[in-house]
């Protein structure tokens, strides 16, 4: 759908506050399905974790990215994912060998400019639900810099600076109003 903007990128580049600062301003945000999958899964002491079993937590992550879509399907305006299905699928293809991404990837579309975080050592910082390296996250960021091309997307990536200003390019590069 050309209102659902992707932030994606690599772990720990900021996203998340990006997305809190277009949340204060007004847009309707999803939050990260990867990182909600993990908070249930340590609450319910379920195994579809990354460090666990990363195909079930890949599929799990999936499962969650549709429903998001479908739930903000009517959302008027803008809508930012803090990454979402592409990201999933392209984890469960790495990790399986299975055709997610190109399947998965055709029926549902996002906006054709997706933005990414680069990698950004000074900032990256691991938690509860972000156990991985930062070695790890790279790897990640570099296979999904090569994915969304190769889907069809538009690569943006953010510039490291402050979140207004972060906010400020995402608006301007969308020209502000959804289509």
């Amino acid at each position: 759908m050309s209102r659902f903007v992707v932030i994606s990128g690599c772990s720990g580049g900021g996203k998340s506050t990006l997305l809190a600062e277009l949340q204060a301003r007004g847009y309707h945000v999803v939050e990260e399905p990867g990182r909600r999958v993990v908070k249930r899964e340590l609450e319910n002491g379920g195994n579809a974790l990354p460090w666990t079993d990363g195909a079930a937590f890949a599929r799990r992550t999936i499962e969650v990215a549709l429903s998001d879509r479908e739930a903000v399907g009517e959302q008027p305006g803008w809508v930012f994912f803090d990454r979402g299905l592409i990201d999933a699928s392209s984890a469960l293809e790495h990790l399986t060998g299975e055709p997610a991404l190109q399947l998965l990837s055709s029926q549902y579309r996002y906006h054709r400019k997706v933005f990414l975080a680069p990698p950004w050592p000074e900032i990256y910082a691991t938690d509860a639900e972000r156990r991985h390296s930062f070695e790890a996250g790279l790897a990640e960021y570099e296979r999904l810099e090569q994915v969304y091309p190769a889907l069809g997307y538009e690569v943006i990536r953010l510039p490291k600076t402050t979140v207004t200003e972060r906010a400020d390019f995402v608006l301007a590069a969308l020209s502000a109003r959804p289509p």
